[in-house]
């Protein structure tokens, strides 16, 4: 089994340096729509670690499953790695796939309620 509260605290250290590059490198070299973008994916990024770290806790306490740790993990690698990319210069078709990152988070927290509602935990 995955360490899922290491994988989060990881992601959230990368979201405190992939904030600090946005602001402090990226400002006077790239567009204000693709500071946006950037601005956009360490917001969610930093959310979703946050949201794994608590995913990761409930995983050891047997309230959910894995399977709502990967949806949230791909779906942040998905949204924000088409966004950082985009803005580093990756051609803008690859926004395409960023709403497959978003339904995945989408899908990962609803999975979180359905896994608790039927692993019968109550809080």
């Amino acid at each position: 089994m995955l360490n899922w509260i290491s994988i989060a605290a990881i992601n959230m250290a990368l979201a405190v340096a992939l904030g600090a590059f946005g602001a402090h490198g990226l400002k006077n070299s790239v567009s204000i729509q693709q500071l946006e973008w950037w601005q956009t994916a360490t917001l969610y990024w930093f959310v979703h670690g946050l949201g794994l770290l608590l995913v990761g806790i409930l995983i050891r306490l047997n309230y959910t499953t894995q399977t709502t740790a990967w949806l949230l993990q791909i779906g942040a690698l998905i949204f924000a790695g088409s966004l950082y990319a985009m803005t580093l210069g990756a051609p803008r078709w690859l926004g395409a796939i960023t709403p497959i990152g978003g339904m995945l988070m989408i899908l990962g927290w609803l999975w979180l309620a359905v896994s608790t509602f039927r692993l019968g935990h109550t809080a």
